[in-house]
């Protein structure tokens, strides 16, 4: 849920340019994860496990 103010969502009362703003930085960060995750992924053979390098520290 969003932020409230009084009766009105927080949401309601942004400018057009403050909506720009968070709607480009929302873009850009999918835009990061999806290259993240396609770099994660790329040259690896189908049906079997990721190698070592690519997963996380335990």
């Amino acid at each position: 849920m969003t932020n409230r103010i009084g009766n009105k969502d927080e949401a309601q009362h942004r400018g057009k340019a403050e909506k720009k703003d968070i709607k480009r930085t929302n873009i850009a960060r999918e835009a990061l994860k999806k290259a993240i995750a396609a770099s994660k992924y790329r040259n690896q053979v189908r049906n079997q496990p990721a190698p070592e390098a690519f997963l996380p520290p335990a």
